[in-house]
C-alpha cells in the first residue's frame, strides 16, 4: 500500500488509510478510485496500440512508455479501490473481470486511437486534466491516494509536455497536419466536459477533503490548453452540446471492443499465472 507521506506533505492525525477509514465514505470512495484507475487502464491501453505503428521510432518508443506509465497509474490504483471495497477482489479482477458497464472512464479515453494528431489532441486535453488532478490530489486527507498522486503528478507533467509539443508541431506544420490536428480537437471537445462534473459521489468526497472539487479544476485546465491551442495557431472549438455517461456506465460501442481484447486472455484462462 502506498504512504501518504510519499507526497512531501506533512500527515496530521486527521489523515486516513484504508484500516481507519470511515465505513460510510468506502462506497464513495471506491466509485472513485474506479473511475481514476479506469481512465488510466483504458487510456494506456489506446496508447499502447500505437506500440508498432508510431510514425518513427522514437515517438514508437514514447508513446509505449506514456502507455506503461498509465497502466502503472492504473495497477495502483485499481488495487487501493480493491482494499477499499474489502471484498476480496485485486486490482486484476478489476481491470479484467468486470464488463463495460461496471467501468467508470471518461468517455474521450474510450474513443479509437485515430491517426497521430487524434492520439495527440487527446493526450493533451486529458494530461492538462490529469496533471492539475494529481496536484491538488497529493493533498487527499486519505494517504494512500496521496502517495499515488505524488508519484503520477510526476508523469502526467511529461505527458502534458510531451502531447503540447507534439501539438504544437502538427498545428503549427504542413497544411495536412494543421488540418487533423484541427480536426481531432473539433471531435474531441463535446467529450471533455465530464471530466468536470461533480455528482454525489464527489460531494461526499469534497466534503470529506479526500478528493477536489473538479469544477475548480475546470478554468486553469482551459488556461493551460487554451495557451498551447494558441501556440499551434489553432482554434479552441466553442462550448456546445457536451457528451457524458462514462462515469455512471454508460458507455460508446468502442469500450466494449476495447475490453474484449484486453480482457480475452485472463477470462480464457482465468487460473493462468505468469
Amino acid at each position: 500500500m502506498f504512504d501518504g507521506r510519499a507526497s512531501g506533505r506533512p500527515t496530521s492525525d486527521t489523515d486516513m488509510t484504508t484500516a481507519t477509514l470511515d465505513p460510510e465514505l468506502r462506497p464513495a470512495l471506491f466509485d472513485y478510485l474506479l473511475r481514476l484507475g479506469d481512465d488510466a487502464l483504458v487510456l494506456g491501453h489506446r496508447l499502447s496500440e500505437w506500440c508498432g505503428h508510431g510514425p518513427y521510432l522514437e515517438e514508437d518508443i514514447a508513446l509505449t512508455n506514456l502507455a506503461l506509465d498509465c497502466v502503472g497509474q492504473a495497477n495502483g490504483l485499481l488495487g487501493l479501490a480493491a482494499e477499499v471495497e474489502g471484498a476480496g477482489r485485486d486490482a486484476d479482477d478489476l481491470a479484467f473481470r468486470r464488463d463495460a458497464l461496471d467501468f467508470r472512464n471518461a468517455l474521450i479515453v474510450e474513443l479509437p486511437k485515430g491517426d497521430f494528431g487524434f492520439t495527440v489532441a487527446r493526450q493533451l486535453l486529458f494530461s492538462a486534466y490529469a496533471h492539475l488532478l494529481y496536484e491538488a490530489l497529493r493533498e487527499s486527507a486519505f494517504e494512500p491516494l496521496a502517495g499515488i498522486a505524488a508519484k503520477a503528478f510526476k508523469e502526467a507533467r511529461y505527458h502534458l509536455r510531451h502531447s503540447s509539443e507534439w501539438l504544437i508541431r502538427l498545428g503549427d506544420g504542413t497544411d495536412e497536419s494543421r488540418q487533423r490536428a484541427q480536426t481531432a480537437l473539433d471531435d474531441l471537445w463535446m467529450y471533455t466536459g465530464e471530466l468536470f462534473e461533480k455528482d454525489d459521489t464527489l460531494r461526499t468526497l469534497v466534503d470529506a477533503g479526500l478528493a477536489p472539487d473538479p469544477r475548480a479544476l475546470e478554468a486553469p485546465w482551459r488556461e493551460r490548453v487554451e495557451a498551447v491551442v494558441s501556440q499551434a495557431t489553432l482554434t479552441l472549438p466553442e462550448d456546445d452540446f457536451m457528451l457524458t455517461g462514462g462515469r455512471s456506465g454508460r458507455h460508446t460501442e468502442h469500450l466494449g471492443h476495447l475490453l474484449a481484447e484486453m480482457q480475452f486472455l485472463p477470462r480464457a484462462y482465468p487460473d493462468a499465472v505468469w
